[in-house]
């Protein structure tokens, strides 16, 4: 006969039964996905040829390449002028890039809204248009437009444009649909149209939003400007290609080094030309 004490027991197992089942039954999926992702690693090591042996021999290299970096040759007057022409393209490239998939995708994100867009039918077209245009890598679009427009920097501006659009619709429309709607809702019981709702209710406290993630984008395709024109596509990656070709560590250091500079006052312009603006709407 069981005590008090044990039918006391046996009433809480059978009420929280749950509780007392064991752990591999209770978290059975997250311990099959942890097995799985496990597995599939393990896998990828295999195949892809991944050992401690090849690691450390490639990091002996990796020292040898840093030396022979070091210290950053800017060579001859020639070339630096060379290097600072192909940065000065590279900031036009990332500036126009960003500037102009911002102005595109500005009016599409208020389609890709739940809360602003014509119908659902017109919102489900425009975020799976956004989709397809980020889902592709720039690298990628820069080849597209290079055999559509040929080489050079024009290239580079529509392949971070048609990136860009994506990204920037996907970060407009999901702004647009956490903006508070009591603003709109006071525009439009005033009398107001809803375009005038939008202007007045939704832009002004989004403007903030979308001014810091472009001016982040810009500094990020910076960065990708740099990148994009090793495939022939404008700016300071072609320059930065050729000196990894003929073998020029040191004068490839100062491109580097010149690339990290000017994304570094990009960073610093662009934070306080953001809270200049904050600081202004504030007053």
């Amino acid at each position: 006969m069981k005590t008090g004490s044990g039918m006391h027991a046996t009433a809480l197992q059978a009420r929280f039964a749950p509780m007392f089942r064991p752990y591999y039954l209770r978290h059975g999926r997250a311990i099959l996905v942890l097995s799985l992702g496990a597995a599939l690693w393990a896998y990828g090591l295999s195949v892809m040829d991944i050992s401690a042996a090849r690691l450390l021999s490639g990091l002996g290299e990796l020292a040898r390449i840093a030396g022979l970096m070091l210290p950053p040759d800017p060579g001859s007057l020639a070339a630096v002028r060379v290097f600072a022409k192909a940065m000065a393209e590279t900031l036009a490239i990332a500036l126009l890039g960003t500037l102009g998939a911002a102005i595109v995708a500005f009016p599409l994100g208020f389609l890709a809204a739940r809360n602003t867009t014509v119908n659902q039918i017109v919102r489900f077209l425009a975020r799976r248009s956004f989709d397809t245009l980020r889902g592709v890598d720039i690298l990628i679009w820069a080849l597209i437009w290079i055999n559509v427009v040929g080489l050079g920097p024009f290239a580079g501006v529509l392949a971070l444009m048609t990136s860009d659009i994506g990204s920037f619709g996907k970060l407009f429309s999901e702004a647009i649909e956490a903006a508070d709607p009591k603003p709109v809702e006071g525009v439009l019981s005033s009398g107001g149209s809803t375009s005038a709702a939008l202007r007045f209710g939704i832009v002004p406290q989004l403007l903030p939003v979308w001014l810091s993630q472009v001016l982040y984008f810009f500094e990020s395709n910076t960065r990708s400007a740099s990148i994009i024109g090793i495939v022939g596509a404008g700016g300071v990656g072609l320059v930065l290609s050729e000196q990894i070709r003929t073998l020029e560590f040191g004068q490839m250091s100062f491109m580097i080094g010149l690339i990290w500079l000017t994304v570094s006052l990009i960073d610093v312009a662009c934070s306080r030309l953001r809270f200049a603006v904050i600081g202004a709407r504030a007053l």
